[in-house]
């Protein structure tokens, strides 16, 4: 199994050329390629809880990962300073209910050796990719992109936005259902709201311990971004 997963993440190599890591029993292989942005020395994955044994593989940004860990009433060990490890000990603490606390973007696999259970999860609307798919056996694959699963799978889907899929449930649960999808009533603009929420967007997506640049395209829209940027940044 473990050969035929290297094989998988080959494939999408190009997604973090900064560290390849990996976990496996006789049960299940997780591949990680990492883009290092936050604890660039210390946060390569999978991550791992000492004390529960579960192992965690993520491809995402969790924005508000400080004040989650406030929010931890156990003492963890913890082994980083990655954005990313906060996931496993909510988890231990919450279960599936810390989705909904999250201010980020993500896709992530987490397993239990101990229960041999996986659940894995998605960010509300999908700004992460990644697809789902099963085997004539009925093994179930998960990876960023198809084609490093394509060729295992008889079943192939891309993994729904706002939804996780714990492994003993063999089903998708909604996580993510936003209040106002039905009706949006028409309400005044306000700049200064409006102009509050892009600027504090742009902050928080400025978490990383690596310079960043703006790609911009020549629009308004880029050219306001990179400047919200650049006034933050120098703070």
């Amino acid at each position: 199994m473990r050969q035929e997963a290297l094989k998988m993440v080959r494939k999408i190599r190009h997604r973090g050329p900064d560290w390849s890591g990996s976990y496996s029993n006789e049960n299940c292989v997780l591949m990680h390629e990492r883009l290092s942005i936050v604890d660039v020395e210390h946060g390569a994955q999978p991550l791992y809880d000492t004390k529960t044994n579960r192992v965690l593989a993520v491809n995402g940004e969790i924005y508000n990962h400080k004040e989650l860990a406030k929010k931890l009433t156990k003492t963890h060990d913890w082994q980083t300073h990655s954005d990313c490890e906060v996931l496993l000990y909510l988890y231990d603490e919450f279960g599936s209910e810390f989705l909904n606390e999250i201010d980020g973007i993500f896709s992530f696999c987490l397993y239990d050796p101990k229960t041999e259970e996986y659940f894995i999860a998605r960010d509300h609307i999908g700004i992460v990719p990644l697809y789902i798919g099963w085997d004539k056996n009925g093994a179930t694959y998960v990876a960023s992109e198809m084609k490093a699963i394509e060729a295992y799978c008889e079943n192939l889907q891309e993994f729904p936005p706002g939804h996780y899929y714990r492994g003993s449930e063999n089903k998708f649960v909604q996580w993510y259902k936003p209040a106002w999808t039905k009706n949006i009533p028409d309400e005044e603009v306000s700049l200064t709201v409006l102009r509050k929420a892009l600027e504090d967007s742009v902050k928080k997506q400025l978490m990383c311990d690596v310079p960043y640049g703006v790609l911009i395209s020549g629009g308004l829209d880029s050219s306001i971004i990179a400047a919200i940027a650049a006034k933050y940044s120098k703070k």
